[in-house]
């Protein structure tokens, strides 16, 4: 599967996006925060992410070394997105695979990564 471009959001509709991402490079995380919410993620760079609505609807919420910005609905509490950077400096945003419309995450093979150790 190519990159492809997707469109998604938070339960309530408030917050919506378009992202053009790659499902075949997926991952599940078991760190702290990952592992209660369940995501499946999707990373892109920065460019390839437009928030469509909802921007004063987010609140920010950082951890631990505080460099992601865990962004999730005011209204309806649903973290659709993140933004951060990668090591080397990129602005990137990781997706919640499980927001974006139309996807079944039982297609997906996400990558186990061990966030408990990073």
């Amino acid at each position: 599967m190519a990159s492809q471009q997707y469109s998604g959001g938070c339960h309530c509709g408030a917050v919506r996006f378009e992202v053009t991402t790659d499902l075949d490079s997926t991952i599940s995380c078991n760190c702290s925060r990952c592992a209660k919410l369940g995501w499946i993620l999707a990373f892109a760079p920065a460019q390839n992410f437009k928030l469509l609505s909802g921007e004063s609807k987010l609140t920010d919420y950082q951890f631990n070394k505080n460099v992601i910005h865990h962004l999730f609905c005011s209204t309806c509490g649903i973290e659709s997105f993140g933004r951060g950077a990668r090591p080397d400096g990129t602005q990137t945003v990781a997706t919640n695979v499980l927001c974006l419309d139309g996807v079944d995450p039982a297609s997906l093979s996400p990558k186990a990564v061990d966030g408990r150790k990073l």
